[in-house]
């Protein structure tokens, strides 16, 4: 390893890395996808016989003139209540050329970033024209994320927030209603949060369903980025059942990692040619919402070409240059 090797902590990440420039990484990101030029090998998640975390590894590089990317972390659900990331982890980039280390990345930072970032590529493109109120399952650091992140591709009028655990959702409806400058309120009931609302994120660890088919409007965007292994089902069969068509990141990932994808491929509730990958939505190869009324559904499960984006975004940014197109 050498000296001129970049090494960015959280907090450079954070300043590097705004809201607007994570979100042009991920949208390439998921042009690259549907354009067939990324190169994505399969990625390993392996839940834990000791306790209820989950490691995981991915490899992806986004282009010819970004270098190959390598994260390594764990999943850690009993941080939430310990006020941590469940995620932490580590992100190495490698030169395009040369294949030498040219930067080790906080990959905690990185995941946040990305992950709500591509949640606000997904609403982009799937939500209706005039949506602008949001619905947040979860208030933790992935749900103020994704609020920040939706707030710079619609004009939110008002925001809802739910937590089991009152003085999370207070705290966030606190720090979002400050940061947005829009009316934010926590709420009881998770169902309160989301009946009669255009825009749904679901940012939560639970192994069973938090959100419920019946709750939704006619004409709902749902992004859930919590069900990443098939054990973690945050979204119901019957949502999947109900949605007009269900987007996700990427259909061979999804088909072994996504809970409620898992699910309803085993019970039939969907066949493998019915997953629409977001990457196609983005490019204009696929259609997903077909009508103002439709019910979209889009299920995350997060990708090393995600963090490969974003990484070479950070160092690009670092390295003084201009974000890539």
């Amino acid at each position: 390893m050498t000296d001129d090797v970049l090494r960015l902590t959280g907090e450079r990440i954070l300043e590097l890395l705004d809201t607007d420039r994570a979100i042009r990484s991920q949208r390439a990101a998921f042009t690259a996808l549907g354009e067939g030029t990324a190169e994505l090998p399969g990625k390993i998640m392996h839940p834990s016989r000791f306790d209820d975390s989950v490691v995981f590894s991915y490899v992806a590089r986004l282009s010819a003139d970004t270098g190959p990317v390598a994260k390594f972390g764990s999943v850690n659900p009993g941080n939430a209540a310990a006020g941590l990331p469940t995620v932490h982890a580590v992100i190495n980039a490698l030169d395009p050329v040369t294949g030498q280390l040219v930067a080790v990345l906080d990959g905690t930072a990185v995941t946040t970033l990305r992950t709500a970032a591509a949640s606000a590529v997904a609403f982009d493109v799937l939500a209706t024209a005039d949506s602008a109120d949001l619905g947040l399952l979860g208030a933790g650091t992935q749900a103020l994320a994704h609020a920040r992140a939706v707030a710079r591709i619609r004009p939110l009028r008002s925001v809802r927030v739910w937590s089991r655990t009152p003085d999370r959702r207070e705290r966030a409806a606190r720090v979002l209603a400050d940061e947005l400058g829009v009316p934010v309120r926590a709420v009881v009931t998770a169902r309160e949060a989301v009946t009669g609302l255009p825009m749904v994120a679901v940012c939560t660890l639970s192994r069973t369903p938090v959100l419920h088919a019946d709750w939704l409007t006619p004409g709902c965007t749902v992004v859930s980025v919590g069900s990443f292994e098939p054990t973690r089902s945050e979204v119901g069969p019957e949502t999947v059942r109900r949605a007009t068509a269900v987007v996700v990141d990427d259909p061979a990932t999804a088909r072994d990692h996504a809970g409620p994808v898992v699910a309803a491929l085993r019970d039939r509730l969907l066949a493998a040619e019915d997953l629409i990958p977001l990457g196609g939505v983005v490019t204009g190869r696929r259609e997903a919402r077909t009508s103002t009324d439709d019910i979209v559904l889009h299920l995350s499960v997060g990708l090393g070409v995600q963090d490969a984006a974003a990484a070479w975004a950070v160092i690009d940014a670092a390295r003084g240059r201009e974000p890539r197109p």
